[in-house]
């Protein structure tokens, strides 16, 4: 499987800031051009499902369709250090044959591996950068089915820094999400 971080962070980052400037244009009663749409990513949210969303863009003219959470709750050690936002996402690139590719972005630079967690089955995960992706490739399709049977999905790691972050995820909503995304990037 064929990985491509830049171009999902990049969009998963447009997105994190597009849904804050559409929240904030609500409130203003604004209608100024999102950041995301300014940056020519324009993701299009397909539909919010639980916790998650369903969004699709065109990078470069190549379709590519992902979920989207935010953690539920989030701690660090020691507790108040500052980061950038965390969340997961789980992207499909048909153009490049990659379906479910599992990623995460906990905000700020990683120290070594991450670990992800459903109930007692834990997944390593290398990382580079403020990103995460499974260690094990074969695995992924093992940690997609125990993430649409889960409650919660917890990410741990360590930053460059010595701060220790965990962060939980909740499912509710992911099995929907991913079958609105396979429908639109087949």
């Amino acid at each position: 499987m064929q990985r491509s971080p830049r171009t999902i962070m990049v969009l998963c980052a447009a997105v994190a800031v597009s849904t804050a400037a559409l929240a904030e244009q609500s409130k203003q009663g604004g209608g100024q051009k999102s950041a995301a749409a300014a940056a020519g990513a324009q993701p299009t949210l397909l539909g919010q499902y639980g916790d998650w969303g369903a969004y699709t863009a065109s990078p470069d003219g190549r379709k590519v369709c992902f979920t989207l959470a935010k953690p539920k709750s989030s701690s660090t050690s020691p507790a108040g250090r500052k980061r950038d936002p965390a969340f997961v996402f789980i992207s499909t690139r048909p153009a490049e044959n990659v379906r479910n590719e599992i990623s995460v972005v906990v905000g700020y630079p990683f120290k070594g591996d991450a670990t992800a967690e459903v109930g007692p089955t834990k997944f390593a995960m290398y990382t580079q950068n403020d990103g995460a992706w499974i260690k094990n490739v074969a695995e992924e399709a093992r940690l997609i089915d125990a993430m649409r049977k889960g409650a919660d999905l917890t990410i741990k790691g360590t930053s460059t820094r010595g701060t220790s972050s965990t962060d939980m995820y909740s499912l509710k909503g992911l099995a929907q999400a991913m079958d609105r995304v396979a429908q639109e990037c087949k």
